[in-house]
C-alpha cells in the first residue's frame, strides 16, 4: 500500500491498484487509496 504511515485498509475503502502475475497466481501491487 503506497503512503507514508501505517497501511491498513477499512473495508468498503476503494482503492486504485495494478495487477501483476505473481508466483502463485494474479496479486495486486502499487496499492493507492482513492
Amino acid at each position: 500500500i503506497s503512503g507514508d504511515g501505517f497501511k491498513t485498509l477499512a473495508e468498503g475503502q476503494r482503492v486504485q491498484f495494478t495487477v501483476t502475475q505473481g508466483q502463485k497466481g494474479p496479486q495486486a501491487e502499487n496499492i493507492v487509496s482513492i
